[in-house]
């Protein structure tokens, strides 16, 4: 009997012995990383009454989540305006890419992007392709990134339909600064492989600053140039664009 409790007492001791905590431990929670969505909504409104009656509102919603193997971006923007009652401003534009890092840097993505633009007679045009990328800078406050791969386009353009392949060239840079403040550059080449004269060329500029921890003042000029315009239309489209943000 004695025999049977000193073993009883021996298992005991051993199994506090290993037990979380045993040696001055103290049992620790893991705290699972969290990657949460980071979106701006911006809008502006411009209006002049006298010698010209003019209107133009502008609005834009931004969305995106990055972890370390996956990033997620979303957009739509839209723009309207009138001269003397005379419609000057009318388009719509959206854009979607996930991105797959192989790697730190390395990474392949899916592009896809959707623009209306009445006033330069394109009804629809539509891209999507995917492809290849790098990061030749990327820290905590500044990235520089390269994109390349093949796309497909269908459009309305003029009231004619086309469909055909292209090759895609991007890049993409942004830069933090103390304060809230940042400023961002990105441009796209996009030219026709079986017809190389005909290209698009992208563009954006743009500054923010920042009022409060979630309103902030925007400036964005964008640029876009299609080399085969619609008949009677100019080949270059020049918005210059200002907005208060909201971050959510």
């Amino acid at each position: 009997m004695k025999k049977n409790t000193a073993i009883i007492v021996i298992a005991a001791a051993i199994v506090t012995t290993f037990q979380p905590g045993a040696f001055g431990q103290t049992n620790r929670v893991v705290q699972i990383p969290q990657y949460p969505w980071e979106s701006t909504l911006s809008a502006g409104l411009t209006l002049t009454e006298g010698n010209s009656d003019t209107v133009l509102t502008t609005a834009s919603l931004k969305t995106h989540k990055k972890t370390p193997e996956n990033e997620y971006m979303f957009g739509a923007d839209g723009a309207y305006g009138k001269d003397n009652d005379v419609v000057n401003n009318n388009s719509l534009h959206g854009v979607a890419q996930y991105n797959h890092l192989f790697s730190d840097r390395f990474f392949g993505y899916l592009n896809m992007e959707g623009l209306h633009d009445g006033i330069a007679d394109l009804k629809y045009r539509l891209t999507i392709g995917p492809g290849v990328g790098y990061y030749f800078l990327k820290g905590t406050n500044t990235t520089l990134a390269g994109e390349v791969g093949p796309s497909l386009i269908t459009q309305q353009l003029g009231g004619v339909d086309t469909t055909y392949a292209t090759f895609r060239l991007a890049e993409r840079f942004e830069h933090k600064m103390n304060g809230g403040a940042r400023i961002w550059e990105k441009a796209e080449f996009l030219p026709q492989v079986d017809k190389l004269q005909n290209f698009l060329v992208n563009t954006e500029v743009g500054a923010e600053a920042a009022l409060t921890k979630t309103f902030s003042l925007q400036v964005v000029l964008q640029d876009n140039f299609v080399d085969q315009p619609a008949a009677g239309r100019k080949r270059n489209d020049l918005k210059l664009v200002s907005g208060v943000v909201y971050k959510f």
